[in-house]
C-alpha cells in the first residue's frame, strides 16, 4: 500500500519512474519493505530518509541529477535538508500510509 501511494504521488509530481507493485523489481520491493519496517519502528521522515540513503549507498547507489536504476544514480541522495519540498512530502506521505496500513493490519 505504501509503495502504491508513493507511486501515485510521484506520478502527480511528474515522476513516472515508479512501476506498479505487481511488476516492481525485487530491489524496489525490498526498498519499500525496508521503508515500512523503518516507519513501523517510529522513525521520523528525516530518519527515514537517512535510513533509505544509507541503504542505497550500501547497494552502490550514488548521487546523480537523474534517477537511473541501471547507473544507480538518484537525485535524492542528499541530506534531508537539501531535498526539494516535493520530495520531503513524499517521505511524509510514505511514512503516514505505512503506519496507517500497519495499524489496520494488526
Amino acid at each position: 500500500m505504501a509503495h502504491e501511494a508513493n507511486r501515485e504521488y510521484c506520478i502527480s509530481i511528474g515522476d513516472e519512474s515508479q512501476v506498479p507493485w505487481s511488476i516492481a523489481p525485487a530491489w524496489q520491493k525490498e526498498s519499500a519493505r525496508n521503508g515500512v519496517l523503518a516507519a513501523k519502528s517510529g522513525l521520523s521522515p528525516v530518519e527515514l530518509h537517512a535510513s533509505w540513503s544509507a541503504q542505497k549507498i550500501a547497494e552502490g547507489w550514488v548521487y546523480g541529477p537523474v534517477k537511473d536504476s541501471e547507473a544507480k544514480t538518484h537525485p535524492c541522495l542528499v541530506s534531508y535538508d537539501e531535498l526539494p519540498e516535493v520530495q520531503k512530502v513524499k517521505d511524509i506521505i510514505f511514512r503516514a500510509v505505512a503506519r496507517a496500513a500497519l495499524r489496520f493490519s494488526l
